[in-house]
């Protein structure tokens, strides 16, 4: 992770009116840091169970980051604006797309994609947001889609020269995502949708819009791609956000919207089809926070054995001390969660249980981490310069995105238990959920 420059003068001028602490002296038995993975998280060694292709994948995303983004990403995220010079060099790397084959797509496995999505987050949140909508907006199409769907629209998605987004979360329901209220009416020739989206990330700009809709024959939710700019469509950015400010999330609104036959989604008939994209989709959002407390502890070690005070580096007083210490644990645990869920849904096995206690854990985990990063850069953990506060408020959004904590822990309870408690006692309708 890159310092600002305002940190690193003030090292240099710390340097030149007193030596730096060598800590290998004061403490001989430590390890050299010359010893660990590239990355000093990855204490447990996590990088001995990937394979050479993902390795060099990761490190080849590792780098892109570092040079192509982290310069940029305090300015867009205070800006609040989407950088789009970025994407050619964004699409040279092909990840676009995890768990997609053929029709462009890199054919990354869910492990590959997941890693790449933790090294993204590492850096920056908002860019693996972005990447992670339009991977599960092509995703929808290739599971979902007819093969002239698949040839017609993933290439140009593959290759990053058309955007994708998904749009399920309503203004009035976003946990109970079930209860779509946005209607598709069938016509001669095709379906005519109207209602409104809500929280849809790359809606403003994006060309290829995945809309879930009710079917108003036969009252379950189906999917249909909408294009950029039809008749009826408008779609209007989300103002003063806390977090994730790089990714443009929109209101949509669909009025009397026109979609041809050959643009609904053949294998997507019901909230149970929509819920095996969801299920991919939190495995994915699950390595998000693992890579921003990646990038948190990275940015925290290395400023506290630069900056000094009372005669020493922060990093050598016994309360910081057990900061990081708690703060490396908590991100070895997190990510062998994400690794053995991606290994279940190789094999078939994962269940929505599994994705949900995945999701709500981690982001629980990476909450507490990124707060210690917060606290252990002081004032200077309040500054977007220094990565942490921006981290610190990128992590609010993913904590409740896709599922929040509490929704994703009924969904764990549900499957262990047998009973779902999504409505309240006494209430005498069944949740759809």
């Amino acid at each position: 992770m890159i310092l600002p420059s305002k940190f690193q003068d003030e090292t240099e001028k710390s340097d030149k009116s007193s030596p730096p602490l060598d800590v290998s002296v004061a403490f001989p038995q430590a390890t050299p840091a010359s010893v660990f993975p590239p990355s000093v998280s990855d204490y447990y060694r996590f990088d001995d169970l990937l394979s050479p292709e993902e390795k060099t994948l990761r490190m080849k995303v590792r780098e892109f980051m570092e040079k192509e983004v982290a310069p940029i990403m305090a300015e867009y995220w205070e800006k609040a604006e989407f950088p789009f010079q970025i994407l050619p060099k964004l699409a040279d790397l092909g990840i676009a797309g995890f768990n997609t084959e053929g029709y462009g797509s890199p054919g990354l496995s869910i492990t590959t994609s997941a890693i790449a999505n933790a090294e993204i987050a590492r850096v920056d949140a908002s860019f693996s947001t972005f990447l992670l909508v339009h991977s599960v907006g092509m995703l929808t199409i290739a599971s979902c889609g007819s093969e002239e769907q698949k040839q017609k629209y993933l290439p140009s998605l593959a290759q990053l020269k058309t955007i994708a987004c998904w749009a399920l979360t309503e203004p009035e329901y976003g946990s109970d995502a079930s209860a779509v209220n946005t209607t598709a009416r069938k016509v001669e020739g095709g379906w005519i949708i109207d209602g409104q989206k809500r929280w849809i990330g790359n809606s403003t700009f994006a060309d290829v819009l995945v809309i879930f809709a009710r079917n108003t024959t036969t009252n379950q939710i189906n999917g249909y791609i909408v294009k950029k700019n039809s008749p009826g469509l408008k779609a209007t950015k989300i103002a003063n956000k806390i977090g994730v400010r790089i990714v443009q999330n929109g209101d949509i609104l669909l009025k009397n919207v026109f979609v041809p036959d050959e643009d609904r989604l053949p294998g997507l008939n019901s909230f149970l089809d929509t819920n095996k994209v969801l299920a991919v989709s939190r495995v994915m959002v699950a390595w998000q926070p693992i890579g921003i407390s990646m990038g948190v502890y990275d940015m925290c070690l290395r400023y506290l054995k630069e900056r000094k005070q009372f005669g020493a580096p922060l990093a050598a007083f016994q309360l910081n001390q057990q900061k990081l210490s708690l703060m490396l644990g908590n991100i070895q645990a997190m990510t062998l969660v994400g690794w053995r869920l991606c290994k279940l849904y190789d094999k078939g096995k994962m269940t929505p249980g599994h994705a949900s206690l995945g999701k709500s854990w981690i982001t629980l985990r990476a909450r507490e981490t990124v707060a210690l990063g917060r606290e252990l850069l002081g004032g200077n953990g309040i500054l977007a310069d220094f990565h942490v506060a921006k981290a610190f408020c990128d992590m609010e959004p993913i904590y409740t995105y896709e599922g929040t904590y509490d929704i994703n822990s009924l969904v764990t309870g549900r499957e262990i238990t047998g009973f779902a408690s999504f409505k309240a006692p006494g209430m005498s309708k069944q949740s759809r959920l």
